[in-house]
């Protein structure tokens, strides 16, 4: 039992990691694409 619980815990850990990172990335992508949109606005007054 207590195997079968650590390998879960490990498996959790795991995911959680990986949707931060995945999140964090797509903050970055979200954050250049309003930077461009920005610009452009600037560039078109």
């Amino acid at each position: 039992m207590k195997k079968i619980i650590s390998v879960l815990s490990v498996l959790i850990v795991t995911v959680g990691l990986t949707a931060c990172n995945t999140m964090s990335g797509f903050g970055r992508d979200v954050e250049r694409g309003g930077e461009k949109i920005q610009g452009s606005a600037e560039r078109n007054k």
